[in-house]
């Protein structure tokens, strides 16, 4: 994949969160089906906004919905306020989406505090790898760019322990950071992962390194793609094999399983590379991203095109030190804790 070299940073900025949400819009209608789905919907290959499976055509799921939540809470907030975007989690989950994530589900409406809950959730289920942490990263990814490696990564890594509390899904978001982080400097994500690997915690390096290595296949997964590392690993494997933000969409979607969320991390790193512009119309003009718990809001592209454009410009390195906010990361309980 060699990346475009005529594409403005604020193309790609732009490209990272409106691609996450057509990706996230465009696989809906298809999740849960089998390999061969889209094809066999689009067999030219030139896919629609169709809708089906209880979405209307270009209409986001909590993929978006949460990955908007994350970025007003950065706007807002000068930085990263983890009570905050809890708290807004909490507030949208009540609101009755019309999809939520059983383990997201559960974790913000267990009643527990901001940094305890996720980490209850785990030590009890012993289950906490879903890649819920991933679909709602574009936002983040493109807020955090500008400081580098290392700060954007660890963000990631917050972010998802909100909701996750096995750490494969915390080094999962903050390898999906990095690679956003590249190609929003214009630079082949692919060419990153190396350097990624070698930042991700030591316990969970190897087998992150398969999933992400350049001749890993969705066939080779070992578990369900609603699983962190299948996950992320077909949107690389989508972005190495095509050439274009259109095509990486479709050999995403195509694999089948958890559609959505598979396209919307597809379409964060494709959109990354290619850039808005790259984004068919016929994609972006049906897109709509409703926000339960929120009143009657409802952002469509030009506003999504907006806050991609303030989460850039507001980013850490753009505002005085003294704005940001910081808290304690969400805690990870001892190993010999069980629930009395």
């Amino acid at each position: 994949m060699n990346p475009p070299d005529h594409v403005e940073r604020q193309d790609r900025v732009a490209g990272a969160v409106v691609g996450s949400a057509v990706g996230d819009a465009l696989g809906a209608p298809f999740e849960f089906g089998p390999a061969g789905v889209y094809s066999a919907r689009f067999p030219d290959g030139v896919g629609t906004m169709c809708g089906g499976g209880g979405w209307d055509p270009g209409e986001a799921t909590d993929d978006t919905q949460m990955a908007v939540l994350v970025a007003e809470s950065l706007l807002e907030r000068g930085g990263l306020d983890l009570p905050d975007m809890f708290g807004r989690f909490c507030r949208w989950a009540a609101g009755d989406p019309k999809d939520i994530g059983l383990q997201t589900e559960t974790v913000l409406t267990s009643g527990d505090a901001w940094d305890l809950a996720a980490a209850l959730h785990f030590q009890v289920d012993g289950r906490a790898a879903g890649n819920g942490s991933l679909m709602r990263a574009a936002t983040s990814a493109v807020y955090f760019a500008a400081e580098g490696r290392t700060a954007t990564m660890d963000a990631g890594r917050r972010i998802a322990a909100l909701t996750h509390g096995d750490r494969a899904a915390w080094e999962g978001t903050a390898v999906l950071h990095e690679l956003i982080r590249v190609a929003l400097g214009g630079d082949d994500p692919l060419f990153a992962v190396p350097g990624a690997l070698d930042a991700v915690h030591e316990d969970h390096r190897e087998r992150w390194a398969t999933v992400l290595a350049p001749d890993w296949h969705p066939e080779a997964a070992t578990e369900f793609n609603g699983a962190v590392w299948p996950c992320l690993g077909t949107a690389l494997w989508a972005l190495r094999t095509t050439d274009t933000y259109e095509n990486a969409l479709a050999a995403a979607v195509d694999v089948g399983g958890d559609t959505d969320t598979v396209a919307a991390v597809t379409g964060g790193l494709a959109g990354a590379v290619y850039g808005f512009g790259a984004i068919p119309a016929r994609w972006t003009e049906p897109l709509h991203v409703p926000l339960p718990g929120y009143g009657d809001r409802v952002l469509r592209t030009p506003g999504l095109v907006s806050l991609a454009r303030r989460l850039d410009g507001a980013s850490p390195c753009a505002v005085p030190a003294e704005s940001h906010v910081v808290t304690a990361e969400p805690r990870a309980l001892p190993s010999d804790f069980r629930e009395s």
